[in-house]
């Protein structure tokens, strides 16, 4: 099920995806297929054998299942779209436990009013031979329900955590510093940060302690404007 809600503060369009339910995520006859499932190890471990999607031949891709802990670094791939491939190094940096009061100036919903917001940050380079500028980071969180949740992306600044496609243009060599925000519903937890772009995928999660968010005071100017 896929939830879109619009929030329209004065003077500034906003459009959020919440909530991306993905069947079969609880599922826990596939081996590894859940968050907890898998090898470990820092940093991952490249798979024997041929990668699971075509990538130069320097990039050495993270066994699907590995487990990380923040801080650690994957290599993954994906098809961003039909005939592409994209490869990735994503470090997963820190977890952050929001408020819901960074939204007051935003139209809520009562069921979005009781969601608990987090931030993640990452660091991402680009190491495949796909420019994937304008697309979309592709890494989910994991609530206590073993239930796939999509970011969340704005349409104007949001200063706390701007949770934006990647950079135009993002070539190979290119890294980008990114901030993802995630609503859980019904105040709901995070319990990992998982990459599986699709259903049949071991995913590779991240786990580790979320943290009260950053506490930064945004420069003069900076931010959303209001009308």
């Amino acid at each position: 099920m896929r939830f879109t809600s619009r929030w329209a503060p004065p003077g500034v369009a906003v459009v959020l995806a919440l909530g991306l339910l993905v069947a079969g995520c609880s599922s826990s006859d596939d081996s590894g297929g859940t968050p907890g499932a898998g090898s470990s190890g820092s940093g991952g471990s490249a798979a024997a054998g041929s990668p699971y999607l075509p990538v130069p031949s320097n990039v050495q891709l993270t066994t699907p299942g590995t487990r990380l802990s923040v801080g650690d670094h994957a290599v993954v791939a994906y098809h961003p779209r039909q005939n592409q491939v994209g490869a990735l190094d994503i470090d997963v940096t820190r977890l952050e436990r929001a408020s819901i009061k960074d939204f007051s100036a935003w139209q809520l919903s009562a069921e979005q009013r009781a969601s608990t917001p987090y931030y993640v940050r990452a660091t991402v380079k680009n190491v495949g031979d796909t420019d994937l500028g304008g697309r979309p980071v592709p890494l989910y969180v994991v609530n206590e329900d073993n239930v796939l949740l999509e970011s969340t992306p704005f349409a104007s600044s949001f200063a706390p955590c701007p949770s934006t496609p990647f950079p135009k243009p993002f070539a190979s060599g290119d890294t980008a510093r990114v901030c993802l925000v995630y609503l859980a519903p019904k105040h709901g937890t995070l319990s990992a940060v998982s990459f599986r772009p699709e259903e049949s995928f071991n995913p590779i999660t991240w786990t580790g302690e979320v943290v009260p968010q950053e506490s930064a005071t945004p420069k003069k100017g900076s931010g959303r404007k209001h009308g």
